[in-house]
């Protein structure tokens, strides 16, 4: 005799026969799981775009708000060197830069040359590197500039941040 099964093990050898052959359900997801699955899908994405969103802005007014402080930081150590007399000024300025420029190109100390910025920042909420600048003698919410030396420097971004303020008058 050749080699053969037993005959107690037959059914499991055939194909459609076994334990698995009498499940009355297929794996997988019907259609309606998956238009379901979509759906659900498609609200959450919704409702994180709106997020998303407001982290943009929310990152873009900490950057704005970080090249503020380093524009005035600058401005204010030029003035200290300025008063300490590491430099030449000139009468009219007071002590403060004649424009942001100077602040990048530096001024000579002791025949050092000493820089206060390494370069005029772009505006994160505009995307230009324009910045508006007011001297002493101008009007502390004005808009204009004087001309003369750089007393401070605002945003010309026209509009209102998420807490309510205006981006000018940071």
């Amino acid at each position: 005799m050749g080699v053969s099964a037993p005959v107690r093990d037959l059914p499991t050898l055939l194909p459609g026969s076994g334990p698995r052959a009498h499940r009355g359900h297929e794996a997988g997801l019907t259609l309606v799981e998956l238009i379901v699955t979509a759906f659900i899908l498609s609200i959450l994405a919704t409702a994180a775009v709106p997020i998303a969103r407001f982290q943009v802005q929310r990152e873009k007014e900490r950057e704005l708000r970080r090249d503020l402080w380093m524009m005035r930081d600058a401005i204010d150590k030029y003035k200290d060197a300025a008063d300490k007399g590491a430099f030449q000024i000139k009468v009219d300025s007071q002590g403060y830069p004649p424009d942001l420029e100077e602040l990048v190109k530096g001024v000579d100390v002791q025949g050092k040359k000493v820089r206060f910025l390494r370069k005029i920042p772009i505006d994160p909420i505009t995307g230009k590197a324009e910045w508006g600048k007011r001297s002493m003698a101008d009007d502390p919410n004005s808009d204009s500039f004087g001309g003369q030396s750089v007393f401070d420097v605002y945003s010309k971004a026209t509009g209102t941040a998420l807490d309510g303020t205006k981006y000018s008058e940071w």
